[in-house]
């Protein structure tokens, strides 16, 4: 939209008058942010409804993105550029003598997501509303959130992310569109004059599902589709309710990811899947029968899209609607599911494959238990004659007294695809290996993608503000106009501003660091980043074993030269995870130790930053030298990080792991440092059972010495922690091969050191990288879906 310097200010203080009353010095930065957001929603608010209504009028298929997550970042800054009003209300507020980062920095950051998962779904909602696709998100709006992150002692403590506090300026809540979601009560089947069945349900537990709608910004294009986020409150015809019944729906939506190490923990993930799951495809239904005649359409009009197993269950509830509300026979009822369902694994842990028990299912949720077990029937009924009684008991919905979301999603979609071609593979030949048997046709890959509008255009400005001088601007909506920069590989003065853009966000990186944490980094130093979910397979271990080598290669040998280090993490492990906690003591004990020792001085810093998320990653990844993808080989589905690292000229220190096999092709191996086991050698060492973790301990001095330091005192602080990772890789015989990784990690650890001092060559080869990131932008990757699977057109990218 256009709008002048000038009426902006004077929007903005009619909009600061109207809020509070009050002139703009009288008002606080959370005030002065509120009244900016609730000003960019009025600039806005025509386009969102001229945006449903061209939707509506067109009768366009919708596409339905469910993710238990949503990772949205802050989002202003992020709305004004897609607005193409960033500068424009910059230049306005600089007038009125106003800071926009200090005004953007009071916005809070919703912890709607624990990592990747959440945050590919907010890139892929931007990437729907900028290519012009009829894109819904539908999720839940947490109370909470994830937790908030604190260190004390060195230790992991979750507190509450209040982030609702001041409200959320993003959202209307939309009460008119609310709808009952029933849980637990007595269902049974009653006869009924013509032979069907009908089901009556009694003495059911009620919830009233309450959408928030938040208003997703195209770029450039005057189109807003919606994130809808779920909020669970008492119905209004609750006439009785005691405080326990209160308290357990608002625990619905009260925080995400509950503890479910616990039976009670279990049921009430349960309990926040199905919600969700429920109210979206109750909400969709009534919406496409408001503006359709004749429910077989559906197929044609909707697509839903399921973000990992979480929403597996909008599957049956459609089933639910579809049979017991419009009255279609299972076989169209059926049809259309299948027609409207697409599923997206991001997976291969068992763990995270979600089961549930039988028993604790059926209690909560009869009738869709019901429907699980006629889907069960039929295929059984259906594929064994083909395939065999054996394949076919491995991969049914219901197995060893539990009910499988991945095989239901897979038996439920007519889609279903890996994250990275590495990870689409396993899908076939492993983890879902008998379903791909049963169903080869709906498999298929689509490698993921990050917004570039965010992580480059926003996060590092100053890069942006690089390639807009040196190829124009176009690459901002075609972001595969970044492989043109490849020619500047030659261009010394190129090259020289290159290392000036990575030293300004290092710059701004070592102030944050100082202010918040009070610990004085280097800007010459290679800053080495590891930023993701604290997790076993990841293997922070690895890293933190590097960082003590490093350590002790100073203290023994005090005089000789070193290239300085910046080692730098940002990583929550789940509540109930004791291992990755502990691994998380282990760094924050190390980091004290290495910081505080006046030996080392500023050679050796290491920083591990509380609380990361959205705004923290934007400040981290620009100023990154080093990315370290380090997951055991077939673990990481794909990863996201490694593309936002990768897109601003970060280096990648992998594994032949998830899309690091695509960014080596993308970008060139020899711009990347590639280590360790591939997948067909950690896959025979399952299969011949010979990895012997001591061999490696015993054969490698340097290594017994690192692993010795975690219980010999060398390390002080940490008897119990110490020793239990030292048991997790010798006497349980390190389950992620991070003692067989060891020694290539540390080769090419050392050849970082060496390439760093040439800094000419190493900005040739971040270049690469910059160049080749475009092949990762979440705009493409929604393309091929919309292409592909959900069948919608779209703006095209060229």
């Amino acid at each position: 939209m256009k709008l002048t310097c000038a009426q902006f200010k004077k929007d903005f203080l009619s909009e600061i008058e109207t809020l509070y009353s009050t002139s703009l010095s009288d008002t606080s930065t959370i005030g002065q942010f509120i009244a900016l957001g609730q000003l960019v929603r009025c600039y806005n608010s025509q386009s969102w409804t001229r945006t449903a209504k061209f939707y509506r009028d067109h009768h366009q298929k919708q596409v339905y993105y469910f993710s238990i997550e949503f990772l949205p970042g802050r989002l202003l800054a992020s709305n004004l550029l897609n607005l193409n009003l960033l500068t424009t209300v910059k230049k306005g507020l600089t007038e009125l003598g106003l800071d926009f980062e200090t005004i953007s920095q009071a916005e809070p950051d919703p912890a709607l997501g624990n990592g990747g998962l959440g945050r590919l779904a907010a890139c892929y909602m931007d990437a729907m509303a900028s290519l012009k696709i009829a894109g819904n998100g539908n999720g839940i709006r947490y109370r909470y959130g994830l937790f908030k992150q604190v260190f004390v002692d060195g230790y992991q403590v979750e507190l509450p992310d209040d982030w609702l506090h001041h409200g959320n300026v993003w959202e209307t809540r939309r009460d008119n569109k609310s709808c009952i979601v029933q849980f637990g009560g007595n269902v049974w089947l009653q006869p009924q004059a013509d032979g069907s069945l009908q089901p009556q349900s009694e003495n059911t537990e009620d919830v009233l599902a309450v959408p928030y709608d938040v208003g997703i910004v195209g770029y450039h294009n005057d189109i807003t589709n919606t994130l809808r986020l779920w909020s669970a409150e008492l119905p209004p015809s609750a006439t009785y309710s005691s405080q326990d019944q209160r308290d357990r729906i608002s625990e619905i939506t009260k925080v995400l990811y509950p503890d479910d190490s616990n039976s009670a923990g279990q049921q009430l993930r349960l309990r926040q899947e199905y919600f969700f799951s429920s109210a979206g495809v109750q909400s969709i239904v009534r919406d496409f029968c408001a503006t359709h005649h004749g429910i077989k359409l559906l197929g044609k009009k909707v697509a839903i899209h399921i973000n990992d197993t979480h929403p597996t269950l909008v599957i049956p509830e459609m089933m639910r609607l579809l049979m017991d509300e419009h009255h279609c026979s299972w076989e169209v009822a059926w049809t259309l599911t299948t027609q409207v369902m697409s599923y997206t694994n991001h997976t291969i842990l068992q763990e995270a494959l979600e089961t549930w028990p039988i028993d604790m299912f059926k209690n909560l949720l009869p009738r869709i238990y019901q429907i699980i077990a006629e889907i069960d029937r039929r295929y059984r009924e259906q594929q064994t004659p083909i395939f065999g009684k054996a394949l076919v008991d491995q991969t049914a919905p219901l197995g060893n007294g539990q009910v499988r979301m991945a095989y239901l999603a897979v038996i439920g979609s007519h889609s279903v695809n890996g994250v990275a071609p590495l990870h689409t593979e396993l899908l076939k030949t492993d983890v879902l290996r008998g379903l791909y048997q049963v169903y080869p046709e709906r498999f298929n890959n689509k490698t993921n993608g990050i917004a570039t509008r965010r992580w480059v255009q926003l996060a590092n400005q100053p890069l942006a503000q690089l390639i807009d001088q040196t190829i124009g601007s176009d690459w901002r909506r075609q972001p595969d106009l970044l492989q043109t920069l490849l020619p500047y590989q030659q261009d010394d003065h190129f090259l020289y501003q290159l290392g000036q853009v990575k030293l300004t966000n290092k710059q701004a990186l070592a102030a944050y660091v100082q202010r918040t944490m009070g610990i004085k980094i280097r800007t010459d130093a290679i800053y080495d980043v590891q930023i993701k979910r604290l997790h076993a397979y990841k293997r922070q271990l690895l890293h933190v074993f590097e960082i003590l080598r490093e350590y002790f290669a100073i203290k023994d040998h005090p005089q000789q030269p070193v290239v300085p280090r910046v080692h730098i993490f940002g990583a929550k492990a789940a509540p109930s995870y004791h291992y990755a906690k502990a691994i998380i003591k282990l760094i924050n004990v190390v980091a004290d130790m290495v910081n505080q020792d006046p030996a080392i001085g500023d050679r050796l810093k290491i920083v591990f930053i509380p609380n990361y998320g959205v705004s923290i990653a934007e400040l981290i990844i620009p100023a990154a030298d080093v990315s370290e993808q380090i997951s055991t080989a077939s673990k990481e589905a794909s990863g996201t990080s490694n593309m936002k690292l990768m897109a601003n000229g970060a280096l990648s220190l992998a594994t032949y792991d998830g899309a690091n096999i695509d960014i080596m092709q993308a970008a060139g191996a020899e711009n990347e440092y590639p280590f360790g086991l591939k997948v067909n050698e950690v896959y025979d060492y399952y299969h011949r059972g010979n990895y012997h973790a001591a061999d490696f301990y015993d054969a490698d001095p340097e290594l017994k010495r690192l692993l010795d330091s975690l219980i010999d005192g060398t390390i002080p602080g940490i008897p119990t922690v110490g020793r239990e990772i030292y048991d997790s890789l010798l006497r349980y015989n390190d389950e992620f091969f991070v003692l067989a990784d060891y020694r290539a990690y540390v080769t090419q650890q050392q050849q970082i050191s060496r390439d760093f001092q040439n800094q000419p060559t190493w900005q040739q080869r971040s270049l690469a990288n910059i160049a080749a990131s475009g092949h990762f932008a979440a705009d493409l990757a929604v393309a091929r879906y919309a292409d592909d699977i959900w069948q919608v057109p779209h703006e095209r990218l060229n």
